[in-house]
């Protein structure tokens, strides 16, 4: 526990009106946490488990909570995940049941009372960062958009036109509302709420793109799973992407690393060139450099 506690009272040192993770139990450097993880969404702490935590370890942490993030903060909220259906709990203060946070001078909206998808992931900072600095002029296609943070970081750069596909229309709904939070011109912004598997035809009557962000989960249901259908998808990017584009790609999963994404160019789009590799930074530390966030740019 004291190792837990050591940890979180060091990302709180420099904590600032900005997302961050304050633990990163997944990343299994603290052994006995690997279930735990715990975001600062500003004014509101987020825990995450993925096991169920004995209630003085919460009290525990609570109290720990309180005293380092001290004046900033409004509210604690639990969210299990090891349980079905579970709502999120204020364990402490009040949360509003929608906020907006600002990264990099962006804003965003997140609920943390959503019981699974909160709508930001704050690993992802490196990757806006990057699509913000090369999306220039760019005509981007955005694969597995989720609330289109990556778009909003785009149009931030100067993209000409962002394309957002997701099978969910509920996500892009609010990708819709994270671009009018800053103002941009809904016009260079667009829609798809479809399977990407059965809109590949339609992507390509649009083509070619100069820069397509693939950033889908390990696993969603019945529609996608990675080791089945990352293959599809390298084999459509000749297609879709203009020679001398750009492709950036993402896997976020314990099961996955940069070894997997690796294999996917090499066997698939050998031709192309490994630009950049990201993954979350220094507040993402993983005990395997192979396992955790990977963000790779390629240029063909």
């Amino acid at each position: 526990m004291e190792a837990l506690l050591n940890e979180i009272k060091t990302r709180c040192a420099a904590l600032a009106d900005e997302p961050r993770r304050l633990f990163h139990g997944r990343g299994q450097t603290v052994p006995g946490f690997e279930h735990l993880v715990i975001d600062w969404y500003p004014p509101v702490v987020l825990v995450t488990l993925y096991r169920p935590v004995e209630q003085p370890i919460l009290e525990d942490l609570k109290q720990h909570l309180e005293e380092q993030v001290c004046q900033k903060l409004a509210g604690i909220v639990v969210q299990d995940r090891s349980q079905r259906d579970e709502e999120p709990k204020i364990l402490d203060g009040s949360c509003p049941s929608e906020l907006a946070i600002r990264e990099a001078g962006l804003n965003y909206l997140v609920r943390p009372l959503a019981s699974q998808n909160i709508g930001f992931f704050p690993d992802m900072k490196p990757g806006r960062q990057l699509i913000r600095q090369i999306a220039r002029e760019k005509k981007v296609l955005n694969l597995f958009a989720y609330t289109c943070s990556f778009s909003v970081a785009a149009i931030a750069g100067g993209a000409a036109h962002v394309t957002n596909l997701d099978i969910n229309e509920n996500l892009l709904a609010r990708g819709r509302e994270n671009h009018r939070l800053n103002d941009h011109d809904l016009r260079r912004v667009a829609f798809m709420p479809h399977n990407l598997f059965k809109s590949f035809g339609r992507l390509k009557k649009n083509k070619p793109y100069d820069l397509v962000v693939i950033d889908p989960p390990y696993q969603q249901g019945r529609n996608f799973r990675a080791n089945r259908d990352w293959p599809k998808i390298m084999r459509h990017l000749p297609e879709l992407v203009t020679p001398g584009g750009e492709i950036v790609a993402a896997v976020s999963a314990p099961e996955l690393g940069r070894t997997f994404l690796r294999q996917q160019f090499s066997e698939y789009l050998p031709q192309a060139d490994l630009v950049a590799e990201l993954t979350g930074g220094d507040s993402f530390p993983e005990a395997d450099p192979d396992k955790g966030l990977h963000i790779q740019h390629y240029r063909l």
